[in-house]
């Protein structure tokens, strides 16, 4: 594969920022000049990194440019800090991680680069953090993705929601972290209203996809051993079950919140959306 590093200044997050994007190589059998001026456009994954990590992330944890290579498949890896890709206007100069994928990214890649910019060539996913954004974004834009996958992660029904409750003294670690930035994301949102009719209510915007006939092709897992996530996934798991979800649901025991977890399974997603 060839491997570009893209660092430039986003309008929408307001900074310099980094990117990489794997593409297919040159067959040895064909012409420079014929290959790259074929006009050919490719099949892209939009592929998101989780809480504290960024561009890097999949390039050195994952064997994602093996799969990439096999499947003859660009791969766009942004960073999105730890936004949970949605905007925060609040912040410094506004840092809307949520506009930045769907109205600047996907333009500069799709112009730039031999991208397909098709909806049944385009898929979205990611871990943890994520994998929540690959479903947001997904929900809200059916017409521009063809799957999307959440590995470790699900969506949340956040009308059972009462507004988060934080005490750096009864918790640690992890999951005080989550609890802070659920509670950031609800202020965000302008209060527990808000944060429900946001693009992070996935939960709610699934039955109407699939009254709409719009939804994309969704997959789902989860190691047995995830004590951040399997409650969580399991919660929607029957949720989805309920509601007749047509999505794949995929779980192995031995696995926790863990990178070997999450490359053995984007190659599975990428398997089940036929790419």
């Amino acid at each position: 594969m060839a491997l570009a590093h893209l660092n430039f200044q986003s309008g929408c997050l307001g900074n310099n920022t980094d990117v990489n994007i794997l593409l297919p190589e040159r067959p040895f059998d064909s012409k420079p000049g014929d290959f790259y001026a074929s006009g050919k456009k490719y099949k892209v994954l939009w592929l998101l990194h989780g809480t504290f990590g960024d561009y890097s992330d999949w390039l050195r944890k994952s064997n994602i440019e093996l799969y990439a290579s096999e499947r003859n498949l660009m791969v766009v890896m942004p960073s999105g800090a730890n936004s949970n890709y949605v905007n925060w206007p609040g912040f410094a100069t506004g840092y809307n991680a949520w506009d930045y994928l769907t109205e600047e990214l996907m333009p500069l890649v799709q112009g730039w680069f031999p991208a397909s910019a098709q909806r049944e060539d385009n898929f979205i996913a990611g871990l943890s953090m994520g994998g929540n954004g690959a479903m947001q974004y997904a929900a809200a834009h059916p017409d521009k993705f063809a799957g999307s996958a959440s590995l470790s992660n699900a969506p949340t029904d956040l009308k059972q929601m009462k507004k988060p409750q934080y005490d750096g003294k009864a918790e640690a670690g992890a999951a005080a972290l989550f609890h802070k930035r659920v509670e950031n994301l609800v202020e965000n949102f302008g209060g527990l209203e808000g944060y429900i009719h946001s693009p992070i209510n996935v939960w709610d915007q699934l039955p109407k996809l699939m009254e709409a006939g719009t939804l994309p092709k969704l997959y789902f897992c989860c190691g047995e051993a995830d004590s951040l996530i399997w409650e969580k996934y399991q919660t929607f798991k029957a949720h989805a079950q309920s509601i007749g979800l047509p999505a794949r649901f995929e779980e192995e025991a031995g696995y926790s919140h863990e990178w070997r977890f999450w490359d053995k399974y984007l190659e599975r997603a990428l398997d089940y959306f036929g790419i």
